[in-house]
């Protein structure tokens, strides 16, 4: 089974994508609130196929935690998935992400997206 691990301070969207993802098949780590410099550690040990990151978080930026999780060579590669409800996608690409997509989007897009890498 494929580990997912989300960041994701809306509670509504937490929820939702557990539910779509543990249907779907994947183990979910969820973290709603989580300090920037606690992201890699947590990575290390969760050793996820995946991570599904909110580029607005209230206590923190998902671009920040990006670009560390990159300079990181323990978990450089970790698989990045960036969302927000602003089309961001240039700087999240620019920093480092592997996608981003645009909120909200259709459960099958993401599910398509996390089975590629599983591949």
């Amino acid at each position: 089974m494929s580990k997912i691990v989300l960041i994701e301070d809306d509670i509504t969207m937490r929820t939702l994508l557990k539910t779509l993802l543990e249907f779907e098949g994947f183990e979910v780590s969820i973290y709603g609130e989580i300090e920037e410099d606690k992201v890699a550690e947590m990575l290390k040990q969760e050793q996820p196929q995946a991570l599904l990151l909110d580029v607005h978080l209230r206590k923190g930026s998902g671009i920040t935690i990006l670009k560390s999780i990159r300079e990181d060579p323990q978990i450089s590669t970790t698989r990045v998935i960036m969302t927000s409800g602003m089309d961001m996608t240039s700087q999240c690409l620019d920093a480092g992400a592997d996608h981003f997509l645009l909120k909200p989007y259709m459960p099958d897009d993401l599910i398509n997206l996390l089975k590629d890498s599983r591949d």
